[in-house]
């Protein structure tokens, strides 16, 4: 490629980077993460409170027991009234736990209702409006270059995965710094070597995460690649199911999927083992903890250096729950490779610099009158391979252009620089006298009708379809337009009519009918320029015969281009260009070109059943 904005981006965001565009995008929801985490960070604190209160149960509990054990100490010194009896006291401490129990269960519902909202109303949402929005403004080449199964999982699925990064990430990481700085620092209040003890596993955890990410990154990044190929697959062996039948390949389809979708298992198997192996070691370490916490805290409370409720209890609490928060390393870790992975690949496409755009000076020409020319045109799709060259030759306003050529002569290239699908890579294309690329191009297309080979028809009503180029058309502008394009008597036949709802891609209907309604679509716009790309290629003779009709009636005070390989059809162009390995071999009228020797009078003979074996030489152009 000649790196022009086709492909995407061809130096790979650095791993420093990525993050940094995914902490930019957490920021710009930051509203919903710190509310997130003040949430997390209450739930928290309810928790460590609770946590106290049954450590000073305990205490209570075992004072009432054992009149020589030590006092509890109560929180915040406050202390129960002197008229409360032991019943009592548990009591209130017993339903205080459970108030704060059911305070917890009021936020958490809170807590995960908001983070559902901020991700899949919110994130998602608003991401995978702007991949999509980049789409729609990038060019031709770009869909070129990347299959239709690869941006689909782009949009769906790695849309999906970079959410992870905002809550399994920065939400989690946040609320993981909070607890462990909180339950760390009340470890520490109780006992600082106890806390010291126990916590001495944790650079082996944090030794662990750094391996695991090392070896889980591109594990990912090959994951996402196989499922690209996964949806590829399944896309095409969909749309070209009737070749498929109709060659009695489903057997070999149905391996060629299997091996596809066993691709994508192996390499999730993979995955797992990774986790697999890393979680349960991670939690290995941090339950060795808690055979410190037996050995060495059971040996502070049995020669009284540590309460055994508000000490060792709340301790273990604190622990267990420190541990859990160690424990979601884990999953944090795993959700940063998974995010990375795809959203390289998000902000891959929105990266892309569009090839095609207007100018930042752009000339407006709202009306165009359709005098188009070209200057020594050349264009080429890979650097050093041109497929267009040194074109030169003018159409007038109101002229039909017939072009014959033969195949991968150039000419549905010739008619995509046009409308500016892509860009000429040398000389000038002029509309009106101004080059193509100093147009606005919105003012340049909405002046440009197309009519492709494989029309395109929405799963829309009829009348949707022929007013997709102009929604505020009125019926009557719609029914106007069907009727110049010989698609009116058709589409009153039909079920409902114009409020037909069309199957995928127009597949109810016949080519020409399809033909027609594209002609309808592309003439409701009234355009200056008609541009089609043999419109009667795989139609017969009768069809063609109405399309021509349709054609006839469309092209009528427009500038229109015509690519056929049909005799019978050019000799309605006011001017034929020959193409020949992208070179223009021969211009002029059916008849001039009908006298001299050349490709032109060649082609007519071999359809009228009068060919030689080999082709007549090519002249420069008509006598």
């Amino acid at each position: 490629m000649n790196g022009k904005g086709g492909q995407l981006p061809q130096q790979e965001l650095s791993h420093g980077q990525v993050i940094r565009r995914l902490l930019g995008l957490a920021w710009r929801y930051r509203g919903g993460c710190i509310r997130a985490v003040v949430l997390q960070v209450v739930l928290l604190g309810i928790g460590v409170i609770s946590l106290g209160l049954t450590g000073v149960g305990i205490d209570y509990i075992r004072l009432q027991v054992d009149a020589g054990a030590p006092s509890p100490h109560w929180p915040l010194g406050l202390t129960p009234p002197a008229g409360w009896g032991p019943l009592g006291v548990v009591l209130a401490l017993s339903g205080a736990v459970v108030g704060l129990a059911l305070v917890r269960a009021v936020l958490t519902y809170h807590y995960s209702l908001g983070v559902a909202r901020l991700v899949q109303q919110g994130i998602v949402v608003d991401l995978r409006a702007r991949v999509y929005d980049k789409l729609q403004r990038l060019s031709f080449r770009f869909f070129d270059d990347n299959a239709c199964g690869t941006l689909i999982n782009r949009v769906t699925g790695d849309v999906q995965s970079v959410r992870l990064f905002v809550d399994g990430v920065v939400i989690q990481t946040t609320i993981l710094v909070v607890s462990v700085v909180v339950y760390g620092a009340y470890m520490v209040r109780i006992h600082v070597p106890l806390t010291l003890a126990c916590l001495a596993g944790l650079p082996l955890i944090w030794l662990a995460s750094t391996v695991f990410s090392r070896l889980v990154r591109p594990a990912y990044l090959r994951s996402r690649e196989l499922a690209d190929d996964l949806v590829l697959g399944l896309s095409e062996s969909i749309q070209g199911m009737h070749v498929i039948k109709g060659f009695t390949r489903e057997a070999e389809q149905r391996a060629s999927f299997a091996a596809a979708n066993r691709a994508v298992r192996e390499q999730k198997r993979r995955i797992f083992w990774l986790v697999t192996c890393y979680a349960p070691g991670v939690e290995l370490l941090s339950q060795c903890n808690l055979m410190v916490l037996l050995g060495y805290g059971g040996w502070l409370v049995i020669h009284g250096r540590l309460p055994l409720g508000t000490g060792l209890v709340v301790f273990l609490g604190l622990l267990q729950r420190f541990s859990a928060q160690i424990n979601t390393v884990t999953a944090i870790t795993d959700n940063v490779q998974q995010s990375l992975a795809a959203a390289r690949r998000v902000f891959e496409i929105l990266d892309t610099p569009p090839e095609v755009q207007s100018p930042a000076r752009a000339i407006r020409r709202p009306t165009l009158e359709g005098h188009i020319r070209f200057e020594h045109v050349s264009f080429e799709y890979d650097l050093g391979e041109p497929v267009l060259r040194d074109i030169c030759f003018e159409a007038r306003p109101g002229q039909c252009i017939g072009i014959l050529g033969t195949t991968g002569a150039g000419k549905s290239t010739l008619l995509s620089l046009i409308p500016r699908f892509y860009d000429v890579t040398g000389g000038q294309l002029l509309v009106d006298g101004v080059d193509v690329r100093r147009l606005s191009l919105e003012d340049l297309r909405r002046q440009v009708g197309l009519v492709f080979q494989e029309s395109f028809l929405f799963s829309n009503t009829v009348a949707a379809n022929i007013a997709f180029g102009h929604p505020a058309a009125t019926r009557a502008q719609v029914e106007q337009a069907a009727r110049q394009a010989c698609a009116h008597d058709f589409v009153s036949r039909l079920p409902r009519g114009y409020d037909t709802v069309l199957g995928e891609g127009g597949a109810d209907l016949s080519g020409g009918q399809r033909q027609r309604l594209a002609i309808a679509r592309a003439i409701l716009l009234s355009p200056a320029i008609l541009l089609l790309d043999d419109p009667t290629a795989a139609v017969d003779a009768e069809t063609e015969g109405e399309i021509l009709d349709a054609i006839d009636s469309a092209r009528q005070g427009r500038t229109t281009f015509l690519v056929t390989h049909r005799i019978s059809v050019l000799r309605r162009a006011d001017l034929i260009v020959v193409l020949h390995r992208g070179r223009v071999v021969q211009t002029g009228t059916h008849d001039q070109l009908m006298r001299v020797k050349g490709h032109y009078r060649h082609t007519a003979r071999l359809q009228a059943g009068e060919g030689t074996a080999m082709p007549e030489p090519a002249a420069g152009g008509a006598p």
